[in-house]
């Protein structure tokens, strides 16, 4: 067994170097007219992504702000294709800390648009979209709703949970990029170890309770 083990270890070691040394060998017969066609699709791709800010930063993305009313959560799914949406109540104290999280998380990711919607303000969607627990924060891409993050507990069930790990859980949903600090297999929190699947909540608007009511 430690044979065939060993045997299969040399074999990867071989293909790795075979992959690293054709790649020096490309790169030794680049002459300056390819160095140069590089260096202009880098400056490309770079001014691409400036324009793409620019329109995102057009759009309100880059700050965490209040929709007022169905029309223009509607008018928002249309020009964005990623949203962060907060569904609230005034008199919810763990609507406040997922305020506090999003605030800094819109700065950071500029790719979605961070907003939030009163539910009083709002029953026809609140209904449409079956959210019952508050806060629930919709996770929109391309006009559909992906996800839905219902009270805590993907985010441990703690009210002291931090702004990385609602940062990590909206990234499993594709609405938000994150590769810089990305918990390995080994150390995700044991309520992080599975892609949670979307939530289907029933209920209406008169059935709607605090989930920081809930223990």
């Amino acid at each position: 067994m430690e044979t065939v083990l060993h045997q299969t270890v040399i074999e990867a070691t071989q293909c790795v170097e075979k992959q690293l040394d054709a790649e020096i060998e490309k790169l030794d017969n680049l002459d300056i007219g390819d160095f140069e066609k590089l260096r202009e699709q880098r400056l490309k791709k770079l001014k691409q992504l400036q324009q793409q800010k620019q329109t995102w930063l057009s759009l309100g993305h880059g700050e965490y702000s209040e929709l007022q009313d169905e029309k223009e959560f509607f008018e928002a799914s249309k020009k964005s294709e990623n949203i962060v949406c907060l569904f609230y109540k005034d008199d919810s104290p763990r609507c406040k800390i997922v305020d506090h999280h999003l605030k800094v998380l819109a700065k950071k990711h500029i790719e979605a648009r961070f907003c939030k919607l009163n539910v009083m303000q709002c029953p026809f969607l609140t209904e449409r979209l079956r959210i019952k627990i508050i806060p629930t924060i919709a996770l929109i891409v391309n006009g559909k709703t992906k996800d839905y993050i219902v009270g805590f507990t993907d985010l441990g069930n703690r009210d002291d949970f931090s702004t990385e790990t609602l940062e990590y859980r909206l990234s499993l949903s594709g609405v938000i990029t994150f590769e810089e600090n990305c918990p390995s297999e080994n150390n995700k929190k044991s309520w992080l170890s599975h892609v949670p699947k979307p939530k289907t909540i029933r209920g209406s608007i008169n059935s709607l309770s605090d989930d920081s009511d809930e223990d």
